[in-house]
């Protein structure tokens, strides 16, 4: 795994353009059975969220920004949550799937790679670090979709030295009074 994410994905336009606070994705398997469950989907299956983990025993209220993990010889930071994107919905005949996504939750997260290192599927994500109990993955969804309006929570998350860059910005947009183009991100309009 190279700061860019994996190193088998070197090659491709997408990873070239790759943020590195964005180097990995990681999405609950267990978020897989709610999702066949609501939308009655069958053609979901684990990986159709584009995550590069699959995790189990991790999800959005157990992941904190900042906190750091060991996998194979790799070190990773977790930044931010995901941002849904209307492609998630596009490639799963879903139209609001990224709203819903926002709605519940149910994001996934990425992390920063702090320390290149060879993984193999199956290893262990093992915490090292938790410098930042406040900030769970689900508590930043919250400031971020639903509670739009708290202005005092946006400016303490947007303040936490390990959130992603991107996320900083879209909160310091927001206290400042300027439009977001969630819509853009959301349908693809």
């Amino acid at each position: 795994m190279s700061e860019r994410g994996f190193m088998t994905d070197a090659l491709t336009e997408e990873n070239q353009n790759k943020q590195v606070e964005q180097a990995v994705l990681a999405y609950p398997i267990k978020h897989y059975y709610r999702w066949q469950e609501e939308l009655q989907l069958e053609n979901i299956e684990v990986g159709s969220m584009g995550e590069d983990f699959s995790v189990l025993e991790m999800d959005e209220y157990s992941v904190f920004i900042g906190d750091i993990y060991r996998i194979g010889d790799a070190v990773i930071q977790v930044a931010q949550p995901r941002l849904p994107t209307w492609h998630i919905a596009e490639r799963l005949q879903v139209e609001d799937l990224a709203v819903r996504m926002q709605r519940t939750g149910r994001t996934g997260w990425y992390f920063r790679v702090l320390k290149e290192g060879f993984i193999q599927a199956g290893t262990d994500i093992d915490l090292m670090e938790r410098p930042n109990p406040r900030w769970s993955i689900a508590a930043c969804n919250e400031i971020m979709h639903l509670f739009k309006e708290d202005l005092r929570l946006a400016e303490e998350l947007m303040h936490c030295p390990a959130l992603a860059k991107t996320w900083k910005q879209a909160l310091k947009k927001r206290l400042l009074g300027l439009p977001s183009n969630e819509k853009k991100r959301l349908y693809g309009i």
